[in-house]
């Protein structure tokens, strides 16, 4: 099992907090919130990530040098699309990186280690779909709505009235799941609208198909970082006082995008 992570974009409406530094190196605590991905998903065994990088790559790459470890290979792919398409286009880049099972995450996705042991434990499926519920949803959330534990559809337009909870944007792909995603990747990249499109718009088109699964973890501690109000949360989350472990080498320096 490999992770891919999707973290070539800017994050503009984090601005100007991420006007020289990528969404993903923003500190949360003590280290970015890159570094503390790359420590939940070892948390769970998963020695092997690939990260998409694009907007400030090179302090990407930095940090993924920093977080290296003789058991956790850390690679970078580099989408020169980033700046003129959205994550449908960061996952076809990677496609050559699907190739075996894995998990695909976005970027901007924190969590503990808990959430992704508990997509790992999932029933086995093709495709299968981390979720949460919570009481309100608003225009932002990925909503989905279910028959049982199937995904049925998903998507930000679904009305809220509707729905049986949200994605977190995680997903785990196994035995035919890796192939299956890769065929409609390259299926709908020819399409002229693709590079406006998330990558949860091929999960959709499966879905239909009848072969993704939902695994819900909640309860458990996760959160999304598109805003400066969802850092605030992020840190009330995750953020450990630098007394309460050892310095780490991935502790961000970097400022500059080149």
């Amino acid at each position: 099992m490999k992770a891919i992570i999707l973290s070539a974009g800017q994050g503009s409406r984090l601005l100007p907090l991420t006007e020289t530094m990528p969404k993903c190196l923003l500190p949360v605590g003590d280290k970015p919130l890159l570094a503390r991905q790359f420590d939940a998903l070892y948390g769970c065994g998963i020695k092997e990530i690939a990260i998409v990088t694009g907007f400030g790559s090179a302090a990407v790459d930095h940090c993924l040098r920093s977080n290296a470890k003789k058991d956790l290979a850390l690679r970078s792919v580099f989408n020169p699309f980033f700046n003129v398409a959205d994550n449908l286009a960061s996952c076809w880049m990677a496609r050559h990186e699907m190739d075996k099972d894995f998990i695909l995450l976005n970027g901007d996705t924190l969590f503990e280690a808990a959430v992704c042991e508990r997509l790992l434990d999932a029933p086995n499926a093709a495709v299968t779909l981390a979720t949460d519920h919570k009481v309100r949803y608003d225009a932002d959330d990925m909503k989905v709505r279910l028959n049982g534990t199937r995904l049925i559809e998903v998507g930000k337009n679904l009305e809220p009235e509707n729905v049986d909870g949200e994605s977190i944007g995680m997903i785990r792909f196994k035995h035919d799941g890796p192939a299956l995603f890769v065929a409609v990747l390259e299926q709908i990249m020819r399409t002229p609208n693709s590079l406006s499109w998330w990558f949860l718009r091929a999960i959709g088109i499966l879905a239909e198909r009848g072969i993704v699964e939902t695994r819900s973890v909640d309860g458990l501690r996760w959160c999304e970082v598109d805003f400066p109000q969802d850092l605030e949360v992020a840190r009330s989350l995750f953020a450990v006082t630098a007394r309460s472990r050892e310095p780490h080498r991935s502790d961000p320096q970097i400022k500059l995008v080149s």
